[in-house]
C-alpha cells in the first residue's frame, strides 16, 4: 500500500512539472514529438505483452482475452475522445499507462483481500486520485482539468485494473465482503464522494450573470467580476502578464476572459457578425483590462481595431447568451451540492455496513 499511496502523490504533484516536461520533450524532438510519444506508450504496451506472456500459465484463452479487451477499449475510447490535435491527443494517451501503473499498485495492495473488494478498491483509489489530479491541474498554466478528463481517468483505471487482473488473478475471490473490507470500502467511497463534490464545487460550479441583454457563465459574480477588472486594471500596468510562467498559479479572471476572446474571434470569421459584437460586449464590459494589455497570449492586447468593431456593431443583434465557455458551469448553490455529497455518503455507509 504504501507504494501505490506514494505513486499516487507523485502523480498528483508533478502536474506543474509535466507542461514543463512536454514542452521540453517538443524542443528535443520538434516535429517528432508525437512520434516519439507513439513509441513510448507501443514500448509500455510491449512490456504488458512481456509480463503476460511471462506469467500466464493457465486459462490462457480467457486471460489474453481480458487484456485484449482492455486495449481496445483505450484503443475506441481515446479514439472517440480525440480532439482533433495530435500533440493534445498523444498526452492524454499517456494516461491510460500512468492510471494503468497506478491502479496495478493499488491491485496488488488490495489483493490478499480475496474477495470483491480486490476490484471495487483499485477503481475507487483511482477515481480519488485523478480527480485530485484534475482539480490540481486547474490551477495551472496551460493546463486543462474538467469532469471530461475524471472520466478519462476513470476508464484508464478500468482498463488497468482489467489487465492487472488478468496478468495476476487473486487466488479466490467472493463476490461477498468481509468486516474490514466493508470498512474500506466505505472510507474509500466516501472519499470519492467527498473529491468529486470539492472538484464541481471549484470547477464546475458558478453563476449566470444577466445585463443589458448579455447572459453569460462564470465563475464568479457580476460584483466580482467588477472587483477583479479593477484589480488586474492596477496590476497589470506595471506587471502585465506577458510571460508564462509554468510554475504558477492560473489567472481564473484571465482565462475566462480569453474564452470570450476566442469565441468572439471564432464567430467573426464564421460570419457571425451580430454574435462577435456581443462576446466584444461582454468583454468590454467584464474583461476590459484583458483588451489592452500584452500578455503571453497576444502582444498587442485583444481590443478590435475600430473599423473592425464598428463593422460588428452594426449588426443587428437582440438578446444574446453566450457558450463561450470551454466545460459545463453549473448553476447548483453550494448548500443543495454539499447536501447531496452527505445523502450520498450516508447512504453508502448504510449500503455496506456489517450485517
Amino acid at each position: 500500500m504504501p507504494l501505490a499511496v506514494i505513486a499516487a502523490m507523485a502523480l498528483v504533484l508533478s502536474a506543474p512539472f509535466m507542461g514543463q516536461l512536454r514542452a521540453w520533450l517538443g524542443e528535443v524532438f520538434q516535429g517528432s514529438f508525437v512520434t516519439f510519444m507513439t513509441g513510448a506508450i507501443g514500448a509500455a504496451v510491449a512490456a504488458v505483452a512481456i509480463a503476460a506472456i511471462a506469467r500466464i500459465r493457465v486459462r490462457r484463452l480467457a486471460r489474453f482475452a481480458t487484456i485484449g479487451l482492455a486495449l481496445g477499449i483505450a484503443a475506441v475510447y481515446s479514439r472517440a475522445m480525440s480532439t482533433g490535435w495530435p500533440e493534445v491527443d498523444i498526452v492524454e494517451r499517456v494516461h491510460f499507462v500512468e492510471y494503468g501503473v497506478i491502479t496495478f499498485l493499488f491491485y496488488r495492495a488490495w489483493r490478499p483481500a480475496a474477495d470483491v473488494s480486490v476490484i471495487v478498491l483499485p477503481i475507487l483509489a483511482g477515481i480519488v486520485v485523478g480527480t485530485l489530479e484534475e482539480w490540481f491541474q486547474w490551477f495551472i498554466p496551460n493546463r486543462v482539468g474538467e469532469l471530461r478528463d475524471v472520466a478519462l481517468n476513470l476508464v484508464a483505471v478500468v482498463c488497468g485494473l482489467m489487465i492487472s487482473a488478468a496478468i495476476a488473478p487473486p487466488d479466490r475471490v467472493t463476490m461477498s465482503l468481509s468486516p474490514a473490507s466493508r470498512r474500506r470500502v466505505a472510507i474509500a467511497a466516501a472519499c470519492v464522494i467527498a473529491s468529486v463534490a470539492f472538484f464541481v464545487d471549484q470547477i464546475h460550479r458558478g453563476h449566470e450573470v444577466a445585463a443589458d441583454g448579455l447572459t453569460f457563465r462564470s465563475h464568479h459574480t457580476a460584483p466580482e467580476l467588477g472587483a477583479l477588472a479593477a484589480d488586474r486594471t492596477a496590476r497589470w500596468k506595471t506587471d502585465p502578464p506577458i510571460v508564462l510562467r509554468r510554475l504558477s498559479r492560473e489567472d481564473q479572471y484571465m482565462d475566462e476572459g480569453l474564452w470570450h476572446v476566442r469565441r468572439r474571434n471564432q464567430r467573426f470569421d464564421d460570419g457571425d457578425l451580430a454574435g462577435a459584437w456581443q462576446e466584444n460586449r461582454i468583454l468590454e464590459t467584464y474583461f476590459a483590462p484583458l483588451l489592452d494589455t500584452p500578455s503571453y497570449y497576444s502582444a498587442t492586447g485583444h481590443r478590435w481595431p475600430e473599423a473592425q468593431r464598428d463593422q460588428a456593431r452594426r449588426a443587428p443583434a437582440g438578446a444574446y447568451r453566450s457558450d463561450a465557455e470551454p466545460y459545463p458551469i453549473v448553476l447548483v448553490p453550494r448548500w443543495v451540492l454539499w447536501l447531496t455529497a452527505v445523502a450520498a455518503t450516508a447512504a453508502v455507509g448504510i449500503l455496506v455496513r456489517p450485517r
